[in-house]
């Protein structure tokens, strides 16, 4: 006992320190790993560092993140077969006579992008160079242009193969599959809200989104079905061969995340992009990004394991549960806590740290943990967009134009959070957007 502290103390001073050092800018897997080091030194003498061995061990020798570096790998060369100006070409031929064609066009190919990609970064920069600039010379609003592109891009965040419902699935125990079958109607119907919202403000206010002059419409169905064709159709059918393998039980996630890099080589191949410059650098971000994930994993699991050595979930758990809260209203805290933790912190910390508190309590209060990580998932898009972290934002901010503020950046997202929020009341009040299907094809 230190400073007549007991150990569950202890365990709450232990998250207090990380989320200072966090927030003070310290790198977060060396941060938990110190910190789950030091204080486990005090719980358990030397045999913490036996703990950090297995750790390191267990995280390494499981098979669900296999598909971590592979889906990885597959959504940078996907960004490097130059694709994305095909795509977007052909979606906003698609959408020519549509209200806000041009916005809506960045929707449907952030979706579709961010379904091959999965990494926020890269859909939002990419969207951010070709899409961005258009939509301004367009005439589009500055703060509904930024709203798109940001908010987009977090699209896979949730989409499969998310990268974060993999971690998720480690973290809780539960199967990646499943998951996946779980997020498809939620990712696509918070796309959906965001198109209809774009639709109803270029209709109530069209000097917000001009339509697009006649010339920069298809005159015929000719050439946007073959636009179609050759861009949207092999990218489609990468991510439906992908998703279709793992969701029918063909192949297990990593299984199919090999297939989807193998066949994004041949897209890249077949688009005439692919090279050596490119393929070097796809497989030395593909290894930064993964060492990045395993760190914070192995950081993630000594310092989870100290905290419950030190009992920190006790008095956590003894103050929900005496509030003596129903299912909903659990829920409800749950996420609320979540969504404000997305303002300092980054999904990583979220997924890694704090959902694990909760997911003790899940059991107690009836609670599917696959639709509380479905739940997590729509919540994390508020964290690439609420300052003062958005991420999402600052991407956005590093290649747009210099009469771009931030403060625009930050205005254009808010209605776009409002619509997470929108879809997150959604799916309380009907969970079988997330659960008809994960029941229907497995039970």
């Amino acid at each position: 006992m230190i400073f007549g502290l007991t150990n569950p103390e202890m365990g709450i001073v232990m998250l207090g320190i990380f989320v200072l050092l966090v927030l003070l800018g310290f790198p977060v897997a060396f941060t938990l790993m110190a910190l789950g080091v030091g204080f486990g030194y005090y719980a358990m003498g030397d045999t913490v560092f036996q703990l950090v061995v297995q750790r390191t061990f267990s995280v390494m020798a499981n098979d669900v993140l296999i598909s971590v570096p592979l889906f990885v790998f597959m959504g940078y060369i996907v960004e490097r077969a130059n694709i994305l100006d095909r795509l977007f070409h052909s979606l906003q031929l698609a959408a020519g006579a549509l209200p806000g064609a041009l916005a809506l066009a960045a929707l449907a190919t952030c979706a579709m992008f961010a379904t091959a990609t999965g990494i926020v970064g890269a859909v939002v920069t990419l969207m951010g160079l070709l899409a961005f600039p258009a939509m301004l010379r367009a005439g589009y609003d500055v703060r509904l242009s930024a709203g798109v592109i940001c908010a987009g891009g977090c699209l896979g965040i949730l989409i499969p193969p998310s990268i974060m419902l993999i971690i998720y699935g480690a973290t809780a125990g539960v199967s990646v599959v499943r998951l996946y079958a779980g997020a498809l109607f939620p990712g696509f119907m918070l796309a959906g809200l965001y198109m209809l919202y774009v639709i109803l403000r270029a209709m109530m206010s069209p000097q917000l989104a001009p339509p697009l002059p006649k010339e920069q419409r298809a005159t015929s169905a000719g050439p946007v079905i073959w636009s179609l064709i050759t861009s949207f159709l092999p990218l489609a059918t990468l991510i439906f061969c992908v998703l279709g393998a793992i969701l029918l039980g063909l192949a297990t996630p990593p299984e199919a995340a090999a297939l989807g890099a193998l066949g994004a080589l041949i897209l890249a191949a077949g688009y005439r992009s692919l090279n050596m410059q490119k393929l070097r650098e796809s497989v030395y971000l593909t290894a930064s990004t993964t060492a990045m994930i395993c760190w914070l994993f192995i950081g993630a699991f000594v310092f989870t394991s100290v905290f419950s050595i030190l009992g920190g979930h006790e008095p956590i758990e003894h103050f929900v549960l005496g509030l003596d809260l129903s299912p909903v209203m659990f829920l409800i805290l749950a996420q609320t806590i979540i969504f404000l933790l997305g303002w300092p912190l980054e999904w990583t910390e979220i997924i890694v740290i704090f959902v694990p508190i909760f997911l003790p309590l899940l059991k107690n209060f009836g609670v599917d943990p696959l639709f509380f990580g479905i739940l997590v998932a729509l919540n994390i898009q508020t964290s690439f967009l609420t300052p003062p972290v958005a991420m999402s934002c600052f991407y956005l901010k590093g290649i747009a134009p210099a009469h771009v503020s931030i403060n625009q950046i930050f205005a254009g997202v808010m209605p776009f959070v409002a619509i997470v929020l929108i879809a997150m009341l959604m799916l309380y009040i009907f969970p079988g957007i997330a659960l008809w299907l994960p029941n229907y094809l497995y039970g």
